[in-house]
């Protein structure tokens, strides 16, 4: 019993953190944008976020952010209002 108790909680850890690797948190000053990035990727291409280089952790701006992200939101229907991914 005990063994399958320890089996269950080591499936449990791993899909947990499996999960949790698809959450993306970007820190902002007017509260910190949390993505599911599994969702994004299957809708767009690497590139689209990433550049052309190798895809991999970004530094994003302001500027960059609201142009990429928001622009994107605009013509895909994502949400565009500061509250909608900007939490505190």
């Amino acid at each position: 019993m005990m063994r399958i108790l320890a089996g269950a909680v080591m499936i449990a850890c791993v899909a947990t953190a499996a999960v949790a690797a698809d959450t993306v948190v970007m820190q902002a000053k007017n509260g910190n944008v949390t993505f599911n990035h599994a969702a994004h990727n299957a809708r767009l291409e690497c590139k689209v976020c990433h550049g052309g280089g190798k895809p991999g952790r970004i530094d994003i701006t302001k500027a960059t952010a609201h142009k990429l992200c928001k622009g994107c939101h605009e013509t895909k229907q994502g949400p565009t209002k500061c509250g909608d991914c900007h939490r505190k």
